[in-house]
């Protein structure tokens, strides 16, 4: 971040009177999302590890997440993975001017039902600029055609957050780590998206 001048936007952000001590977040395998890194942590053969990182640059900012798959890992995370990213890419698609919040939603959804999948509802997609956490909510789950209306000119950052059983979390002692209920790996996969005046453009590609 420094090379590129740019700082993250999660270290000091603040829920709860609760300061964000990270700079990026590291979920790994039941983590869902906000897990903080640390050096007593090791990554093994067979982990997923989830990787948000946000930063900010010239007051602007730029939101993306990743699972990672570490060497050989069990079939169905692996299937979890690869569902998770497609149903990011099929929310990206719906993405058109004139559209709806929900054809998002509803996009998403229709990847992951079939796989029998736990779709998070406690975190959702949403509108990105200034500040981390800008309206539209963005669901992961819902019906077409519903929710605000999609005008060029709107960042908004899609992130399906799934897990391999049920859809409930608890959160950490730490007051940031939240994790699937039942231990279960979870995977996650975002990108900041522009609508644009004839479709959608992914901002945050590598």
């Amino acid at each position: 971040m420094l090379r590129h001048g740019c700082e993250s936007a999660c270290h000091g952000y603040i829920v709860n009177r609760l300061s964000y001590p990270g700079h990026i977040c590291v979920s790994v395998n039941e983590e869902v999302v906000h897990g903080i890194g640390s050096p007593a942590r090791v990554i093994r053969e067979g982990d997923l590890v989830s990787l948000d990182v946000v930063v900010r640059r010239d007051g602007f900012i730029g939101d993306n997440a990743r699972t990672v798959m570490v060497g050989e890992v069990d079939p169905a995370a692996r299937r979890l993975c690869l569902d998770t990213e497609k149903a990011l890419m099929a929310g990206i698609a719906s993405v058109r001017p004139g559209g709806r919040v929900g054809d998002i939603s509803a996009a998403i959804q229709a990847v992951l039902a079939p796989g029998g999948y736990g779709i998070v509802r406690d975190f959702v997609g949403h509108g990105v600029g200034r500040k981390m956490h800008e309206e539209p909510q963005i669901p992961n789950f819902g019906k077409a055609g519903l929710g605000a209306k999609l005008l060029p000119g709107m960042a908004l950052a899609i992130e399906p957050m799934v897990n391999l059983g049920t859809h409930k979390i608890v959160m950490g002692s730490d007051g940031w780590t939240a994790r699937t209920a039942d231990g279960r790996p979870s995977a996650h996969f975002e990108h900041t998206v522009l609508v644009t005046e004839d479709g959608v453009e992914i901002m945050t590609l590598p």
